[in-house]
C-alpha cells in the first residue's frame, strides 16, 4: 500500500514490532533502550507465539551464561563450526553479525532486566559436535524457572504451553534428560524426588512456576511491561505502508473492528513467525512429503509477515524448508514431537519396505531431511516391551499404559512378535524380522555399521548411560509396539532475505528502508541445517536486537 499524503495517520510511534515471540520482544526491548517510542502488535489474542510452545532453549555461543561456566569459545571456533554446518547458504556478513552480536544481545538482556536470567543446559551437545568447532558439551542455555504470577493480569494472556503438567510440577531441559532415566539411574530417581518436593513447595506457596518457552516468554513479557512498551493483542497487521520510493513508513493494523494506519517513524520489525499453519503456502513451497500439516508451531502462524514483506518487494529464500521434527498427532489432537524417544536403545525406525533408512537418533532436521529425500513414507517407530517399561514415550511414563484411543485410532499397534506386528502395520514380515535381527547384531557388538547410530555425542545425550552403547540395545522382548510417524515441524525456515543489520532486501540486493525481519519471518541464518538446541530462538533474538539498534541509530526522515 503506497502512502497517500491526504490520508492521516491514526497513531504514530517510532518503531513497530509485529509479533510477540522471543524475537519481537527482544527487539522491542532493544528499541526502547535506544530511545524509541515502541509498539508491539500481535495478531493472536494471546502473546508468546511459537516460542511459548517451545523448549525455550537458546543457542548463542559465547553468551555470558556460558562464560560464567568457563565455556567461552574463540571466535574462530564458532565460525568454523557454523561454516561446517551452514556452508555457503547464508551471506558471510549475516553469520558474522550473529557471531559478534549474539553475546552482546544476551549481555544487553541481563543488563536491561533482573528478570532475564538463564542457565546452561549441562552437556546438551551441539547437534553436529563431530564437525570442526562443534562442542560435545554443548552451547545451549535456557531460562531459569519463572513464577507466572509475577505477570499479574498478563498471566492469563500468555499462550498456553503445548502440554499440560500436573499442578506445581515444573521441569527444565537440564532436568528432563535425568528424569527420562528415572527407571534406570540414581540421578534420575534423585531428580524425580527433587522435582516432586519442589512441586509440593510450589503448591504450598501458591506459585505458578513454569519453565521452557513459557518461562522465556514470561520473563521477556515482564521486562517489556516494566519498560512501558505497549502490547496490542488481537491486532493483526493488514499490510505495510510505503512511500513513493518504496520505503516502509508504517502499517495498517486491524484493531477493535477498525483498520488503523500506524506511522512508524524509524521502521517496522516483522517478527510474526513462519507459514507453518498456512496450508496453501505449505502446498506451494514445502518439499514433497512435508506439505501436510503436522506442525507444532503456533496456530496463528500463517505467513502474514512474509506475504506482507513480499508485497512491498522483499526477496524470499529457503521457502522449501522447515525446522523439521519427526512427530505424531495424538488422538486428543496434541502434536507430539519425538526428540528424546529416538535415542531409546531398544527401538528402530523403518519405512514402508520394513528397512531402516537412517540414524534414528540423529538431529531431527537431519532425520527428516533424509526421510523426505528418500521418499520414506509411511515410517514406523518400533520398540519392545522392555523399552516401554524403561523409558517414556510420547509423554507416557514407564509403566503407565498407553490410552486405548491410541490403538483404536490406528496410531499405535501392539503384537506379541515382530512377525505379527509387521502384519498389523502392513510391512513385509520377513524383511522386518531381518531388519530387527541385523540391528540386534549391531547392538550386541556395540556398533551400528549401517548408519553409525551412537557415534555422535548428540545421539547419546538422551540415551541410556547404564549401557555400554547408550543409544543401542536389542529388541527381543514382547510385546512389540509400532507408532506411525509423520514429517512434522516446529515452524518453517523460509522467509524474507535480510542483511547483517536485519534490513529486508529486494531481489537485486537493495535495501527496503524502514523494514526489518527476524525469526521465522526471515530466511534462517542456519540455512538448511541446525547448529544446536535453540538455534531457532537464539538467532531470532539476536536479529531482533540488531534490527532495533540499527533503527534507533538511523536518521529520521
Amino acid at each position: 500500500m503506497n502512502e497517500n499524503e491526504n490520508e492521516k495517520w491514526d497513531h504514530e510511534v517510532d518503531f513497530v514490532v509485529v509479533g510477540s515471540g522471543c524475537g519481537g520482544l527482544t527487539g522491542a526491548l532493544a528499541a526502547r533502550d535506544g530511545g524509541l517510542d515502541t509498539l508491539i502488535v500481535e495478531k493472536a489474542s494471546v502473546y508468546g507465539g511459537t516460542t511459548a510452545l517451545s523448549g525455550g532453549n537458546i543457542w548463542i555461543p559465547n553468551n555470558p551464561t556460558l562464560r560464567r561456566e568457563g565455556l567461552s569459545d574463540t571466535r574462530e571456533d564458532v565460525r568454523r563450526y557454523l561454516d561446517a554446518v551452514v556452508g555457503d547458504q547464508v551471506p558471510t556478513a549475516n553469520l558474522d553479525a550473529f557471531i559478534d552480536e549474539g553475546p552482546a544481545t544476551m549481555e544487553f538482556l541481563e543488563k536491561t532486566s533482573p528478570h532475564l536470567r538463564f542457565q546452561w543446559c549441562t552437556g546438551y551437545s551441539d547437534y553436529h559436535p563431530e564437525k570442526d568447532g562443534g562442542r560435545p558439551r554443548g552451547r545451549t542455555i535456557e531460562p531459569l524457572p519463572f513464577d507466572l504470577k509475577r505477570l499479574g493480569e498478563d498471566e492469563k494472556l500468555l499462550r498456553p504451553g503445548a502440554l499440560a503438567t500436573p499442578a506445581g510440577l515444573y521441569i527444565t531441559s537440564k532436568e528432563f534428560v535425568k528424569l527420562n532415566m528415572v527407571m534406570r539411574t540414581w540421578a534420575g530417581r534423585r531428580a524425580a524426588l527433587a522435582t516432586g518436593w519442589r512441586a509440593m513447595t510450589s503448591i504450598l506457596l501458591r506459585r505458578h512456576m513454569e519453565t521452557l518457552g513459557q518461562a522465556l516468554i514470561g520473563r521477556l513479557r515482564l521486562a517489556v511491561k516494566e519498560a512501558g512498551i505497549p502490547l496490542w493483542l488481537g491486532s493483526p497487521m493488514r499490510e505495510l505502508v510505503t512511500d513513493s520510493s518504496g520505503a516502509v513508513r508504517g502499517l495498517v493494523v486491524r484493531r477493535g473492528g477498525a483498520d488503523l494506519r500506524i506511522r512508524a517513524r524509524k521502521g517496522v520489525l516483522l517478527a510474526s513467525g513462519g507459514f507453518e499453519q498456512g496450508d496453501q503456502l505449505r502446498k506451494k513451497y514445502l518439499r514433497d512429503g512435508g506439505k501436510d500439516n503436522f506442525s507444532a508451531g503456533s496456530v496463528d502462524n500463517t505467513g502474514d509477515g512474509i506475504l506482507a514483506g513480499e508485497k512491498v518487494g522483499a526477496a524470499l529464500d529457503l521457502m522449501d524448508d522447515a525446522w523439521w521434527m519427526p512427530s505424531f498427532r495424538r488422538p486428543d489432537g496434541i502434536m507430539h514431537v519425538l526428540v528424546s524417544e529416538r535415542s531409546i536403545p531398544r527401538s528402530i525406525i523403518v519405512d514402508q519396505s520394513g528397512r531402516r533408512f537412517t540414524n534414528e537418533a540423529a538431529p531431527y532436521v537431519t532425520f527428516v531431511h533424509e526421510q523426505l529425500a528418500g521418499r520414506h513414507d509411511p515410517i514406523w517407530f518400533i520398540f519392545d516391551g522392555k523399552a516401554k517399561n524403561r523409558y517414556q514415550f510420547g509423554g507416557v511414563m514407564p509403566g503407565q499404559k498407553f490410552s486405548e484411543s491410541w490403538y483404536s485410532t490406528g496410531l499405535m499397534h501392539r503384537a506379541d512378535s515382530i512377525e505379527e506386528l509387521a502384519s498389523a502395520i502392513g510391512l513385509p514380515s520377513s524383511q522386518l524380522s531381518e531388519t530387527v535381527a541385523r540391528f540386534n547384531g549391531f547392538a550386541r557388538a556395540g556398533r551400528d555399521e549401517d548408519f553409525g547410530r551412537g557415534e555422535s555425542a548428540y545421539d547419546n545425550y538422551y540415551g541410556d548411560p547404564t549401557l555400554p552403547a547408550p543409544a543401542l540395545d536389542v529388541l527381543d522382548t514382547g510385546p512389540f509396539y509400532a507408532v506411525r510417524m509423520a514429517a512434522g515441524d516446529l515452524g518453517t525456515k523460509g522467509g524474507i532475505v535480510y542483511d547483517e543489520h536485519a534490513r529486508a532486501l529486494r531481489e537485486d540486493g537493495s535495501v527496503i528502508d524502514g523494514l526489518y525481519a527476524t525469526g521465522n519471518t526471515s530466511a534462517a541464518v542456519m540455512g538448511n541445517d541446525y547448529a544446536g538446541a535453540g538455534a531457532t530462538i537464539g538467532p531470532a533474538m539476536v536479529f531482533g536486537y540488531i534490527g532495533a539498534r540499527h533503527a534507533a541509530s538511523a536518521p529520521t526522515d
